[in-house]
């Protein structure tokens, strides 16, 4: 899977994990080869729903709930061709875990949750993970939740490491009705939002005789 010095430089897709308090750069996970299509489903929050006051049928609550679904491929062939030490030694684990503990509350917060109800507390509030952002190029980059999430382990080595694997994901996008203004993650969202809409200014629009139509009746 080695690429020619000639090939054009080609973006990757990817997450990055902020600290829901700071907002600072907790990691950055690069896919090593984008996924081939990316499916996005779009649902909308409107207000005059089936048997709901037809004065409000053109209301909108909010932005539709948007998620994504795609499949990504990871392969170790050419570091262990190169006899890259982690690769020889892990396979492909440590990009795997680097996945999978995103949708995992850490074993410090665990261990510290637990402490805090032995010594009697009532209340604990449920375990705050980062604030997970999907980047698909400059102009869409926003804020998700994981909703879906499976690995097809492929091949292994003698050891049984994982050497290649699929892995599927779900996300949903979350919004400003999600998140709430005040959130570092809703500036982000509303970013993606007004990009949708530069992109939605460039067509000239289209005309009547296009239509097969005169005018509207």
């Amino acid at each position: 899977m080695t690429t020619s010095p000639d090939s054009p430089h080609v973006l990757k897709a990817g997450l990055v994990l902020l600290d829901p308090a700071t907002s600072a750069v907790v990691r950055v996970i690069v896919l090593q080869y984008s996924p081939d299509s990316l499916s996005r489903t779009l649902q909308v929050q409107g207000v005059g729903e089936a048997g709901g006051d037809r004065s409000e049928v053109l209301r909108l609550k909010g932005p539709p709930v948007e998620t994504f679904k795609l499949d990504a491929e990871i392969d170790a062939t050419d570091q262990l061709e190169a006899n890259d030490p982690t690769a020889v030694a892990s396979g492909i684990f440590p990009q795997l875990s680097a996945l999978e503990t995103i949708i995992y509350p850490s074993t410090t917060t665990l261990l510290a949750n637990n402490a805090l109800a032995s010594s009697g507390v009532l209340e604990i509030l449920p375990m705050e993970a980062p604030l997970t952002l999907f980047v698909w190029s400059g102009t869409r980059i926003v804020p998700v939740r994981i909703t879906d999430f499976s690995i097809t382990e492929e091949a292994f080595d003698t050891n049984l490491n994982p050497i290649r694997a699929k892995v599927s994901l779900g996300m949903r996008v979350l919004s400003t009705t999600d998140l709430g203004f005040d959130h570092r993650g809703s500036g982000i969202y509303l970013a993606y939002q007004r990009a949708k809409e530069t992109f939605a200014n460039i067509p000239t629009g289209g005309t009547f005789g296009q239509l097969g139509i005169g005018a509207i009746p």
